[in-house]
C-alpha cells in the first residue's frame, strides 16, 4: 500500500468546530398563484389536465426559481449555463472499496482538462461553459508538456485526498467547512443562472454509500448494492470495509459531522456550490449518486436548497435509487449511466429547454 501524502494544513484558526457557519440565506420558492399561471399557460383555454405529464412539474419548478413571490409569470431565461466538475481522491480507496485504481482520478481529471471527455463534448454542444475544480486530487493536475488546457482549472485543493475513513476521520471539521465554503466561492464567481454539478473521484461512490446509510437509515448492504455485485468476493470485502468505517464513526450522526467523518472534498464542495447557487436563485442540475449525496447534505444544512435542485437522472448504482426515494425526487432520465462527470445532467438539459419553450407562448 502506497503511503498517502499528508493533507494540507487545516485552513484558518476556527477553534470552535461547533460554531454555526454563516450559510447564505436561501428563499423557499413556494408560490401557488405562479403555479396556477404556469398550468394555465401550459394547458391552454381548454384546461386539459396533465397532457404534458411530469414536464408540467418541471416547468413550475423552473418558473418558481426565476420568479420571486409577487412577480407575474414572464418568459424563462437560461443565461450562461455552467458545468462544474469537482475532482478529489479518497483515502478510503486504500481499503479496496473500488475496482478502479486510484490514479484513475488523476487520469480522468486530466482528460477532462484537455477537453477530451464525453462531458466536455456534451457541454460544448449544449452551450455550457465548463470548469474543473481540483478539490483534493492526490497529485498535481497538469497536462503533458506542450499541451494546452481546453477547460479552466480552478485550484481549491483542501488536501491531497482525504484520510482513510476506515481508520480516522476523512476530514477535520475545519477542512469540511473550508471545502463547503470553497464550493460556495466557486459558484459566486461564475456567471449565469444555471449550474450543473458533477464529480471525479475513485471511491467517491463508497463515500456516498456511507453518507446515504448514515443520514437516511438505509442498511449498508442495500446502500452498497452488495446483492447486485457480479463479483461476490469484491462485494463482500467492500461491505466489510464500509462496515468498519461506519462503526468507527458511529457517533457522527448529524449531516455536517458525517460529511467530515466519511465524506469527500468533492462532496463537501458540491454541497457548498448548491447552497450558494440556491441563494442566488440559480437552477441546479444534480448529476448522479455522488452529487446526489451532496444534495442530501446541503438540504440538511439549508432545507430550502431542495427547491432549486433538478435531479437529472437515476444512475446505475443501487444506492442512488434509494437516495432519490429518500429525497422524494423524481429524476428526469434513467439511462443506466455510471459516469458522474455531469453527462446525465447534460443529457437532461433539453427537457429544461423544452419547458422553457412551452412557457413562451
Amino acid at each position: 500500500m502506497k503511503p498517502r501524502p499528508a493533507s494540507l494544513p487545516d485552513p484558518s484558526p476556527d477553534k470552535d468546530d461547533k460554531a454555526s457557519p454563516p450559510w447564505p440565506p436561501v428563499s423557499p420558492t413556494a408560490n401557488a398563484p405562479l403555479d396556477q399561471a404556469v398550468l394555465q399557460r401550459l394547458r391552454g383555454p381548454y384546461g386539459q389536465e396533465q397532457t404534458l405529464g411530469r414536464l408540467e412539474g418541471l416547468a413550475m419548478q423552473l418558473a418558481r426559481i426565476q420568479h420571486a413571490p409577487g412577480q407575474a409569470l414572464e418568459k424563462l431565461r437560461f443565461d450562461a449555463p455552467q458545468l462544474v466538475v469537482f475532482a478529489a481522491d479518497h483515502g478510503l480507496a486504500d481499503e479496496g472499496v473500488s475496482k478502479s485504481p486510484q490514479d484513475l482520478t488523476h487520469r480522468c481529471a486530466c482528460e477532462l482538462l484537455a477537453g477530451k471527455s464525453p462531458a466536455v463534448a456534451l457541454a460544448w454542444h449544449s452551450g455550457f461553459d465548463v470548469s474543473l475544480v481540483d478539490a483534493g486530487v492526490a497529485r498535481p493536475l497538469q497536462l503533458p508538456e506542450g499541451s494546452e488546457a481546453a477547460v479552466p482549472l480552478l485550484l481549491r485543493k483542501i488536501g491531497y485526498g482525504t484520510r482513510n475513513a476506515a481508520m480516522v476521520q476523512a476530514m477535520s471539521p475545519a477542512q469540511a467547512r473550508s471545502a463547503i465554503q470553497a464550493g460556495m466561492d466557486v459558484v459566486r464567481h461564475l456567471p449565469g443562472n444555471v449550474v450543473a454539478l458533477g464529480s471525479i473521484g475513485v471511491a467517491g461512490e463508497a463515500s456516498a454509500t456511507l453518507l446515504l446509510s448514515r443520514l437516511c437509515g438505509v442498511p449498508l448492504a442495500d446502500a452498497s448494492g452488495k446483492d447486485q455485485e457480479a463479483d461476490e468476493v469484491f462485494g463482500q470485502r467492500k461491505l466489510e470495509r464500509l462496515f468498519v468505517a461506519a462503526s468507527r464513526h458511529r457517533r457522527a450522526t448529524s449531516a455536517q459531522a458525517a460529511l467530515a467523518a466519511m465524506g469527500g472534498f468533492e462532496i463537501a464542495m458540491m454541497c457548498g456550490a448548491m447552497i450558494q447557487a440556491a441563494s442566488e436563485r440559480r437552477t441546479v442540475l444534480v448529476d448522479g449518486f455522488v452529487a446526489g449525496t451532496a444534495a442530501l447534505v446541503a438540504r440538511a444544512l439549508v432545507p430550502a436548497v431542495e427547491d432549486y435542485l433538478v435531479f437529472a437522472h437515476r444512475a446505475a448504482e443501487p444506492g442512488h435509487r434509494l437516495l432519490l426515494i429518500h429525497l422524494q425526487a423524481s429524476p428526469l432520465l434513467d439511462m443506466e449511466l455510471r459516469s458522474s462527470e455531469g453527462v446525465g445532467a447534460l443529457l437532461a438539459w433539453p427537457l429544461l429547454q423544452s419547458a422553457q419553450q412551452l412557457l413562451q407562448h
